[in-house]
């Protein structure tokens, strides 16, 4: 791989900045950064808030980035993302990226910790699955996006993380170039203030629940037993693909007051599973069967589901040369002249050849 280390700022459109920040401009307390004025709020959460930022002319940060704020007192979970993201830099492809901190000076006084952080100018899997409805994804789209955040995965446990919260609104979509028949967008991995080391991950029987996440995307273990590790988030990226495929969630459960304790019991329910279509390819099945097995020992890898027939010949082995630029500590992907091609365009093969060696998973949970 050939290494390169110079300034290039990223090819973002300028109109398509402009448009978001005049989509969404909600005046914020929380002051602007040296090198970056802060503009519209993207979104919020228990956190604190994400905003877009549009780095100055003389900065060394790419021209858009999506920046994640909290009063300091308050910052701790951020700070500790911070860490986790900066050990998962080797990923570019598929978590997003870090760009490094910053503190500011909110109107009031207070200071506030920034994390700065890679823009998806796609917005989230969640918008991606809202936007086609019922009908679900096309399934080239869906094998394109799982083996991203198969790679992204398999990257976070070989370096001893669980995610610990994979579902849609954590995964971010970044526009690549058009060419071929692959997806339109790249998903890359996000928000890991749930990310724990696996030997940290164990049941803790002070705490109760000791499960962490989403009810919808959580594994029976963690539900019975309080164990999350590498084998739950294969669990939910099995739901993920799932909604994908069918554009409804793993399990059909109404809104009401007791929507998470209907899932919970469910996940705690011997035998129960959620229900794949018949009408889905057999590849989709046989792979949704094997990340949807409860019994964990049972369950896959991320790595050994990299060689399944539904993801496998969409590998990067045999892209361009990539060009990482280092700055600050941090490194992104950058092509000449196109935001999209920071990241590598998947390949355009589409064979369904199963491996000699590939384990056989049983259909069984098919309706």
């Amino acid at each position: 791989m050939k290494l390169k280390i110079k300034r290039k700022r990223e090819n973002l459109d300028d109109q398509e900045v402009q448009e978001n920040v005049n989509e969404k401009v909600i005046k914020n307390n929380y002051g602007d950064g040296v090198a970056w004025p802060r503009g519209a709020r993207l979104g919020e959460g228990s956190f604190g808030s994400v905003y877009l930022a549009i780095s100055n002319k003389i900065s060394c940060f790419p021209l858009a980035m999506a920046v994640k704020s909290a009063e300091l007192s308050v910052s701790e979970s951020i700070q500790e993302e911070k860490e986790i993201l900066s050990n998962l830099s080797g990923c570019p492809n598929n978590i997003i990226q870090c760009f490094g901190d910053e503190i500011t000076v909110a109107d009031d006084g207070s200071m506030v910790y920034n994390l700065l952080l890679e823009y998806a100018s796609g917005g989230s899997l969640a918008d991606r699955i809202n936007k086609f409805g019922p009908k679900g994804l096309p399934e080239s789209e869906v094998r394109c996006f799982t083996r991203s955040i198969l790679e992204g995965l398999n990257y976070i446990h070989e370096s001893d993380y669980v995610h610990r919260d994979l579902k849609p609104e954590n995964i971010l979509l970044l526009h690549k170039s058009g060419r071929g028949i692959t997806a339109e967008f790249t998903a890359k991995l996000c928000d890991f203030g749930l990310s724990k080391r696996v030997k940290k991950c164990r049941k803790n029987e002070l705490e109760e629940p000791y499960w962490r996440g989403t009810p919808m995307f959580l594994s029976p273990e963690a539900a019975m037993d309080g164990l999350q590790d590498t084998r739950s988030d294969i669990w939910s990226l099995g739901c993920i693909v799932l909604e994908m495929l069918t554009g409804k969630p793993a399990w059909n459960v109404r809104e009401g007051p007791n929507y998470e304790a209907n899932i919970l019991k469910k996940l705690q329910t011997r035998n129960q599973l959620p229900k794949i279509p018949g009408y889905l390819s057999q590849n989709a099945k046989g792979f949704l069967n094997c990340c949807l097995e409860r019994n964990v020992s049972h369950r896959l890898s991320a790595k050994t589901l990299l060689t399944h027939p539904f993801v496998d010949g969409l590998n990067n082995d045999d892209e361009e040369e990539e060009e990482i630029e280092y700055m600050h500590g941090w490194s992104f992907i950058s092509k000449e002249n196109d935001y999209a091609n920071q990241i590598q365009e998947q390949s355009n093969q589409y064979l369904q050849i199963p491996s000699q060696n590939w384990p056989q998973c049983q259909y069984l949970h098919v309706i």
